[in-house]
């Protein structure tokens, strides 16, 4: 019985610093979604750990990570995530990364989800080597969302048109 006790403890502490480890990574899993009296949509995304503004969201209606990436001229989509968002590939161009010269795939997104804000049509590459599974949130999508930063908080606005 004491045994049996000791393991179920220890996967509930597993469980439970897993669940924090992943919010220290990602701390807008369900990023809160509001309307503006404009009518526009504001979603506010915190600063993780290292920095960065990771997010859930979806393309196609896969669910993903996002990672804001301002940097990036595309949405850069891994080639697994790609694939399961049925998304086609194009053609072949080449790219420099912070890992060096890649080749990379022309794509478009019919819908890419930030919250409540969806974005249709969306210019995109697929990286067939992006061995992770986030995606660069790259300016083809932030170009269509005004954004503003204030301490560790990062304000998404869409304005529809």
């Amino acid at each position: 019985m004491v045994a049996a006790a000791f393991v179920l403890a220890i996967a509930l502490l597993t469980w439970f610093f897993a669940g924090v480890e992943q919010r220290a990574h990602n701390p807008n899993e369900d990023p809160a979604s509001t309307q503006t009296i404009a009518g526009g949509i504001e979603v506010q995304l915190e600063r993780n750990r290292a920095g960065h503004y990771v997010m859930s969201g979806s393309i196609n209606g896969v669910s993903v990570d996002f990672i804001l990436d301002t940097g990036a001229t595309d949405v850069v989509i891994p080639a697994s995530v790609a694939d399961a968002a049925g998304l086609e590939q194009g053609y072949a161009n080449q790219a420099m990364t912070a890992n060096g010269m890649v080749t990379i795939f022309s794509t478009r997104i019919a819908s890419l989800e930030l919250g409540a804000i969806e974005l249709n049509d969306v210019r995109a590459s697929i990286n067939p080597s992006m061995h992770d599974s986030i995606v660069l949130l790259g300016m083809s999508a932030l170009r269509q969302i005004e954004f503003s930063q204030r301490g560790s908080l990062l304000t998404l606005r869409y304005h529809p048109e």
